[in-house]
């Protein structure tokens, strides 16, 4: 097959364009073909590397995919060869405590597609068959691969971690990022009123397209705490959701007594302060979240599927092209997702 491989860490240069040895399902797995990946911030980390990282070379980066089913290992039932599907790339194993309670995204022996095993940047991969969703037949694949990891992760944030309910006010900080574009549709499918912070009008207007209530140029408002309590009356926004971390200060701030603030990542950098004054005088709950459960994929993909949620769409690359499309990514150009193709 042919697959984007990196045999060491370093910049896009380091991505190569070549052939590789087909997987082969084995037992409870079914072997996928892929049409479409998603890339996500999280290829840019792996591929660059970070201390204690190990990876077997050649790594093939990405998370997400969708495409057909080629083969089906021992034991699988319940799905056929040609049925078109998409990945969960959160794989718990299965047999652990947390995967038993169904928590699987705090397995003991937690992996991730394109992280701890090869991705899908490349023709076929081989998962649990725990791991797909039945697609309807026709359903755009790059739809579905786009979806896949962000609409998890904002779902599990929002209702898992978070337990947003209808009549909310969630402040979303970033407008045009995989996870937060996720982020804006759920809270407004499950009737929370959204408020985006975003960096400028292109942004902000991919945000409005997603159905945001209110949207905040942080460029003129930089202290936009002052303009969160101002839309609600001085109480502030009940759930912020914050992947950025270096806006702490100001989430802080704009979060109502009692608040909730979520986050799933760090995109600001991995260590900044915190003024503990404001977690116990306001009685803040701080939220971490990673990925989401097996269900939670079930739910929230099936919404994907009914086109009650759509991730917002930016350039699709040849399969060939991934070094340019991961260039894009790490320049910030991209207004949605950007997918590759694997005709």
């Amino acid at each position: 097959m042919k697959a984007i491989l990196f045999h060491q860490h370093g910049g896009a240069d380091a991505l190569r364009y070549e052939d590789f040895e087909t997987p082969q399902p084995g037992p409870g797995e079914a072997l996928v073909r892929l049409r479409a990946a998603s890339l996500n911030r999280l290829d840019l980390w792996v591929r660059e590397g970070w201390p204690g990282i190990k990876l077997q070379y050649p790594h093939i980066p990405g998370a997400d995919g969708a495409g057909e089913i080629a083969a089906l290992g021992e034991g699988v039932s319940g799905w056929q060869v040609g049925q078109p599907v998409a990945i969960n790339s959160n794989l718990g194993c299965g047999e652990c405590a947390e995967c038993q309670r169904g928590n699987d995204n705090r397995c003991s022996r937690w992996q991730l597609l394109g992280e701890t095993r090869r991705g899908t940047y490349a023709e076929f991969v081989a998962v649990p068959a725990r791991q797909l969703f039945a697609l309807p037949p026709g359903f755009d694949y790059r739809v579905a691969a786009a979806a896949g990891l962000v609409f998890l992760t904002a779902w599990h944030s929002l209702v898992r971690r978070a337990a947003l309910q209808p009549g909310e006010t969630v402040v979303v900080v970033g407008a045009s990022g995989g996870v937060n574009t996720a982020s804006i549709q759920i809270a407004k499918h499950l009737g929370a009123r959204v408020i985006v912070i975003g960096s400028d009008s292109e942004k902000l207007a991919l945000a409005e397209s997603l159905g945001a209530d209110i949207l905040v140029n942080r460029q003129i408002n930089p202290d936009w705490h002052k303009v969160i309590f101002s839309l609600t009356d001085k109480r502030g926004a009940e759930v912020i959701v914050d992947n950025v971390g270096t806006t702490y200060p100001l989430s802080f701030r704009a979060a109502a007594k009692g608040g909730r603030i979520v986050t799933v990542g760090n995109t600001g950098g991995p260590v900044f302060e915190i003024d503990n004054r404001f977690i116990f005088s306001k009685h803040l709950s701080l939220l971490g979240s990673t990925m989401g459960t097996l269900a939670d994929y079930q739910q929230v993909m099936s919404l994907v599927a009914a086109g009650k949620l759509r991730p917002a769409l930016d350039v699709s690359f040849p399969l060939a092209e991934a070094r340019a499309a991961q260039e894009r990514l790490a320049r910030g150009e991209q207004k949605g997702k950007i997918t590759l193709e694997i005709a």
